[in-house]
Order: structure tokens, then sequence, then C-alpha cells
């Protein structure tokens, strides 16, 4: 057995004397816990609501921009905090009892305060906007330069680096593929979501936890919204994949040994009581930071007051179950929270609102019906729907109560919506604001315009007219215009080419326009190979490539016609016989400018992409000129001339536009998370 010394860290996780006395300040929380639940300590007759809004900050290019320090200086307000990244902020709302005008009363302050962030940040010439992952962002965007200079931050990625070997490998399949290999735990700032809080009664907390594990999948399948990273189509919502694989200590190992992740929607039904899973997380995640216990919990409740559990609370916040348990207190009582992390940012506030308040409103009628719902649905069963709903959206179908099996819309249109609405009922909210929200749930489920499927059906339609960076900067600066008219997605016309207003920007950097659906060949093969393929797909360019996808060598039309000349045979002759081996190549940051100059000086047509060492891309000549004839377009094109494209466009969404988004969404068919 492996032994070390106490004042050593082995694995980047506590160790020695240090763990021993974190740990020991955790299980003396957890016994205060379960003092308070026994001496009936909690606030038990009020519900309160509370909520966390997570926003991206963009520059004038619809891009990711380091600048929430600048921003929260300016503020000056607690409301507002950092993320993980420099291009975040998150605002929290302040908690309102779940009766009368509650919802609309966090609504409004929610508003007030996208709106404050909004201003403040255009001072500082940046924007915001709520999107569950930013279409324009690039791993170069993800660097730790771009990480909040928090201590706790840099030693998550120290930790979680250490464990994982320093490579943080990332794989999700969708209608498009991601595999990629990231430097840090960084990856995890791709997401932004709104988080939404309904404190519950101990007494209750078992069942009404098991029911917030039932409902995240049909919650998920009509509030998904972040189908698109790095430019591939992947789940209906990729955070959900994403964010398990992005903080993932795990590596490879015995795959016959079950380990749970930190990211996980849990393991097993709750029986009696919240310490269950307080314990469950102990006994199965190590510390990854510690402090200082600055407090005895047992004295504290002694002297009859409120201890903080400040080791556990730190604890858990390193444990990211997609429904968490929080212990929280309120002008000196404690209580016991549901924590709903399953939903993403965006597309409205309207939006964000009315899914807190269809969550809330089933939490509430369900749980009053004092039902142990765990009896009618497995535990992998409710997790299978949740993963469903992430990858399918709107489209899924589930396996329900009882065993049956019912689309997502059938189930939430027929069945839940009218329990949410005698949810809300139960707990006297104003009847309009029942109407209200509950409206653009119906609204958006009968239209099946989700959010997720207003972003891939305006990715598709500019697919033909667009490169992959113009058609996310499109989509970004369509969703900060429509957040702007307050209205719900389900009225959303799709994004248009000319909302981005920034067609300079678009080309800035080789990344935003190079080709990346590549036909390549290797050096044994045949030139019968690489003359097929530039008659083929009309190619003037063909780069050559190992099997680990490192460029090699590069064939040009002009090489293979001088072959062609030689009388000698293109099935027995190699391709390593007429590559060039020294090739110029470029990064995907490197300027657009300087690769321009470059191929001038060098007098070549192409230049592959690479990014360590491995090719990822080529730009040619005719790039060039479609960046150039796009530009004209926009500097020289009369006025009235765009004006009348865009009025074309602006148009809401017909029948038939409906009817496309559903067979697009329909061909994102059942994927695996690798």
């Amino acid at each position: 057995m492996k032994t070390t010394r106490d004042h050593k860290e082995t694995d980047g996780t506590l160790e020695g004397e240090r763990a021993r006395a974190f740990m020991t300040a955790v299980l003396a929380d957890v016994r205060a816990l379960e003092r308070m639940l026994a001496e009936d300590r909690f606030d038990t007759g009020t519900r309160r609501i509370g909520a966390e809004q997570e926003m991206f900050l963009i520059d004038d290019h619809w891009r990711p921009t380091r600048g929430v320090l600048q921003l929260l200086d300016k503020l000056r307000d607690p409301h507002f905090t950092t993320e993980l990244g420099q291009f975040q902020i998150e605002a929290n709302c302040d908690p309102q009892l779940l009766t009368a005008d509650g919802i609309s009363r966090m609504h409004a302050q929610l508003d007030e305060l996208v709106d404050r962030a909004r201003a403040s940040a255009a001072e500082l010439k940046m924007g915001v906007v709520l999107m569950g992952i930013l279409p324009t962002m690039r791993t170069a965007d993800l660097s730790l330069e771009s990480m909040v200079p928090s201590a706790r931050y840099m030693q998550l990625n120290q930790i979680i680096s250490k464990l994982r070997g320093g490579k943080f490998s990332c794989a999700i399949k969708g209608l498009d593929e991601l595999i990629l290999d990231h430097d840090s735990v960084m990856l995890e700032a791709c997401n932004s979501s709104f988080q939404v809080h309904l404190q519950v009664a101990p007494s209750e907390f078992a069942r009404m936890y098991n029911i917030s594990q039932v409902l995240a999948g049909p919650i998920l399948s009509v509030a998904a919204n972040s189908p698109i990273l790095f430019n591939k189509r992947l789940w209906a919502e990729t955070r959900i994949a994403l964010f398990r694989q992005a903080v993932d200590e795990r590596r490879n190992a015995n795959h016959l040994r079950e380990k749970e992740a930190r990211v996980s929607f849990g393991t097993r039904w709750v029986k009696k009581s919240v310490v269950e899973i307080f314990r469950e997380d102990i006994a199965r995640f190590r510390a990854f930071i510690g402090a200082v216990a600055d407090e005895d919990p047992m004295a504290v409740l002694d002297r009859g007051e409120t201890p903080d559990l400040k080791a556990l609370r730190l604890h858990n916040g390193t444990i990211y179950r997609w429904n968490r348990a929080c212990y929280g207190i309120t002008e000196g009582k404690p209580h016991l929270r549901i924590e709903n992390r399953v939903l993403p940012a965006g597309p409205s506030t309207l939006d964000e609102m009315a899914n807190a308040a269809f969550w809330c409103g089933m939490m509430i009628e369900i749980g009053a019906r004092e039902e142990d719902i765990t009896q009618r649905i497995d535990f992998d069963q409710a997790a299978a729907n949740f993963y469903t709903a992430a990858r399918e959206g709107v489209g899924s179908t589930f396996t329900w109560l009882d065993g049956h099996d019912i689309s997502a819309r059938d189930l939430v249109l027929d069945r839940l919506l009218p329990l949410a609405q005698l949810g809300l009922r139960r707990q006297n909210v104003d009847e309009a604001d029942i109407t209200k929200y509950l409206s653009v749930i119906e609204n958006r489920v009968r239209e099946g315009r989700t959010g997720a499927r207003w972003q891939l059906s305006s990715w598709n339609s500019l697919r033909d007219r667009a490169t992959p960076a113009e058609r996310a900067v499109a989509l970004v600066a369509a969703t900060v215009n429509r957040q702007f008219a307050r209205r719900p997605v389900s009225e959303w016309e799709r994004a248009r080419l000319d909302e981005a207003n920034t067609s300079k920007g678009n080309y800035a950097r080789v990344e935003n326009y190079m080709e990346t659906d590549l036909f390549t060949v290797h050096a044994e093969d045949a030139i019968e190979m690489v003359v097929n393929l530039m008659i083929w797909e009309r190619l003037r360019y063909v780069c050559v490539e190992d099997s680990d996808h490192n460029l090699i060598g590069l064939v040009t039309h002009r090489s293979v016609l001088r072959f062609a000349q030689s009388g000698r045979s293109t099935l027995r002759t190699p391709i390593s016989d007429i590559m060039r081996r020294e090739v110029s190549t470029v990064t995907p940051e490197t300027p657009t400018l300087e690769a321009l100059h470059l191929m001038r000086r060098l007098q070549v047509g192409c230049l592959p992409v690479v990014d360590r060492e491995r090719l990822v891309g080529i730009i040619t000549e005719g790039d060039f000129l479609e960046i150039a004839s796009k530009l004209l377009e926009h500097e020289l094109a009369p006025a009235d001339v765009v004006a009348e494209a865009a009025s074309r466009q602006l148009e809401l969404p017909t029948e038939r536009d409906r009817a496309d988004d559903t067979d697009q969404q329909a061909a994102l068919e059942p994927r695996e998370l690798e």
C-alpha cells in the first residue's frame, strides 16, 4: 500500500492532516444537520423560489470577451458575481414567496438585473447575451488566461488536471460529432444556465427531490437551448454532455469498476432524508478544496443559534448533481432547497420564467398529492428520460409512469401543464401570471419551436449562404436582437445574416472561414486516388496526412499534371513520390491579413491549417476571392437593396418553416455520450 507524508498532496485532492481536518469539519456539520432535523429547527411553513442567471459577455463581433472584472467594478452590486470564465457574469435574484405575484416580481427583477448588466456592459463596449452555449465560442477563448483569477478556480483546475493526467477529452455525438482534447477545465465555461431554487420542508424533502428527478426529463425537453458547440450540431441541450466531461476527474481505468462522475443525475432514489444525499457524496467524492473550520456547529446549536455548515456546503459545491440539495439561512432560520440546474440560459427571460413556473407548479401539485412516485417508475428510467431529453429535446419519447411510452409533446400538453396549473393555484399564484407563463410553455410545445429548434433551423437555413463562422455570428446577433424585444422563442423569426452587421469581423481570423470538411490522402496511397479526388470534388490541392492526422505533405494539381506527362503508372506509384514535403501552414488563430501576406509572399495557392501539428482545415485563394466579394457587396450595395432583402426575411415563422424545423430536429437521432 502506498503511503504519503501528512503534509503532502499526492493526487491533487486534500491529503494528510489537511484532509483529516476538513473532513472532520464536514462530518461535524453532518451531525449538526441531523440534530437540527431531529429538533425541527428548520423553516417549514414557507415556500420560496429563487433564481441565478448566467450570461455571456460579447464584443462588437458577437464573440466572447474577457470583461467581467471591469463590469463588476462598474456595477458595484452584490447581486452580480463571477463565473468560471472572464466572459461570463452571474446575476442572483432575491428570493420571492411562491404566491400571489411572486413569480412576476422575480421576473421584473430579473429583467432589471439583465438590463443593468447590458447598460453597464455597453459603456465598456461589450454586450450581454443569454444562451446555453455561445455558438461563437472558440477553443482559443478557453485558455487559462480567460479564467477568472480566483484561487479556488485555479486550484480546482490544477486538481482535476492532475487527476485526469493533464488532458481533458471531450466526445459528443449528435447530427455532427465533436471530438477534442483540451488542457484545462475551461471547457465548462462554454455553459450558461438559469438555475431555479424551490424551498421545501425537511419532512417532504425526499418525496419532492424524487419528483424533481422524474420531472428533469420533461422540463429539459421543452427548455433545450444549447444545440451548437464549435460549429457542430450536437445534442438539443449539449450542456448536459459537455459539463459532465469538462469537470470529470476520472481517468479511463478498469472498466469493471463503477465510479460516478461529479456531474451526474445521481445513482438512486432518496428514501427518507436530505442527509442521504450528503452522506453519499461524502462517501463517493474526496474533498477538492478545504477550509479551516471557524465554528463548532454543535456549540452554535447549544446557544440556540443557527450554524453556517460552511464545510458541508463547500464540499457540496464541488459536486454537481443536476438537482442539487441546498442548505441555507434566511433571516436566521435554516431551510432546505432543491436547486434545478437543468435549465439553460435563454432564449428570453420570459421563456426562463415560464420554465421556472412550469417546474414549480408541477413540483407543488405532484408533491401535494403525497404519492410515492418511485413506485411508478424506476430510477434508471427517470435517468434515461433525462438523457433522452438532452439529446432529442421536444422531439423526445419517454417511458413514463407505469411503463407507458409517450411523446414529450403529449406528456406536456395533456398531463403536465394541467398539473402545473393546479400547483400554482394551490399556492394562490395570481391567475393572470399562471396564464401568462404557462401559455408560453404551451405555445412553445404546440409550435415545436424551442430555443434549440430555433437555433438549428436558423443554422440550417443559412447553410448554402454562409460559412459556419458567419452562421454562428448570425445566431448570436439575432438572439441579442430578439431578447431586446422580450418575446418568447415561439414567436422568433429565423436568424438573418444581415443582423450581425460585422462582415469585416467575420473574417478576422483564419478559423472564421477555413474549410474543415477535408478530403485527404495518405503518402502510401496510389496517385490514382488523388487524381480521382481532384476530379470528383473539383480540388486543386489535397493534403497528405498520417494516421494521427498530422500533416506530412501536399499534392497540387500542377504536380499531378507533371507526373501525368512523365508517362508513369498512376496505379503503382505512391503519392509520396509527388507530394510537396515542405509545406507552409497557418493556425486557426492566424490573422487573415497575415495569412494573405504569407500566401502572396510565398506565391502559393493554399495554406493548410494545423493545430498542434494536426491538420484541421485549409484556406485557398478562392476563399479570399469570396471574402472580397462579400465585403464589396456589404460596402457597395445600395441601402434600399439591403433594406428590401432584410424585409423579406422579417416575416414570422410560417407553417412550412415549422414543418422544416420538425424535419431537421427529427434528423437528430439518439446518440450516446462517449
